[in-house]
């Protein structure tokens, strides 16, 4: 286990991918970015694809079992954005603070190797009508302790969250 979660650390870290967001902002104690692309389905079909079929476009290189399918989304508050590793075990990666379906999931805590660290944050997943598409927008503000600050991991998480938003409109406007 410790292995993975040094192999997720590795490539939160040297992700080299195109970026569709930027860092907004970053400092030592915090930082906050934005991703948003334009998907070619309704907002109903991206929600659903967002929410409920997390494990078929979450990146298997991005969790702690090394398979996305074990990836699920409660959307309702206090629900979990978790990972199951096995038989009574798991990891919650966020939990779910906010839920407006179709238009808002806010999910609370530290995404991945973040829940290693002395931090917090708040993603919140927005879905907006862009004529017969669907602009989706993933905003993520993280604050707290690293050592060596968490302005040197901005870029990388900002990475991973442009994959993840990449990822969800493949897997929506292909079916795969």
């Amino acid at each position: 286990m410790k292995a993975r979660i040094t192999f997720v650390l590795l490539v939160l870290a040297t992700c080299s991918h195109e970026v569709l967001g930027e860092v907004v902002d970053s400092g030592p104690n915090g930082f906050s970015l934005v991703n948003e692309l334009t998907v070619n389905a309704s907002r109903a079909e991206v929600w659903q694809a967002a929410v409920d079929h997390v494990g078929q476009w979450w990146s298997d290189d991005h969790t702690i079992s090394g398979d996305a399918g074990n990836m699920s989304i409660d959307a309702v508050p206090q629900g979990c954005f978790c990972e199951s590793i096995g038989d009574h075990a798991g990891v919650v990666h966020l939990t779910v603070t906010f839920v407006n379906p179709q238009i808002i999931l806010r999910l609370t805590g530290g995404l991945g190797p973040l829940g290693l660290m002395g931090i917090n944050g708040n993603m919140t997943w927005e879905f907006i009508d862009a004529g017969e598409a669907t602009l989706v927008r993933f905003s993520y503000v993280v604050g707290g302790y690293r050592p060596g600050g968490l302005d040197a991991v901005a870029g990388p998480v900002d990475s991973v969250i442009g994959e993840a938003l990449t990822r969800l409109k493949t897997h929506v406007e292909t079916d795969s």
